[in-house]
């Protein structure tokens, strides 16, 4: 079975779980520490993507918005 993921894009995410590590990671606009392993992986991927490396599309995350209003 062929790779997710090339080599790659995994080096990226390496990256990025040794800057959470160190402290040195951050959020894209608040700029906040990132803490989380998951938000790190996150962050590794999407650099992954913005360099054109071999990764699969985001799947559709939460939506925002309020609740729906009864009529």
């Amino acid at each position: 079975m062929a790779r997710k993921y090339s080599r790659s894009a995994s080096k990226d995410v390496e990256r990025a779980m040794k800057k959470r590590k160190k402290g040195t990671l951050k959020s894209g606009r608040s700029g906040k520490k990132v803490k989380s392993r998951k938000q790190a992986i996150a962050i590794g991927l999407s650099e992954a993507r913005k360099k054109g490396k071999k990764v699969p599309k985001k799947k559709g995350g939460r939506k925002k918005g309020g609740r729906k209003k009864k009529s």
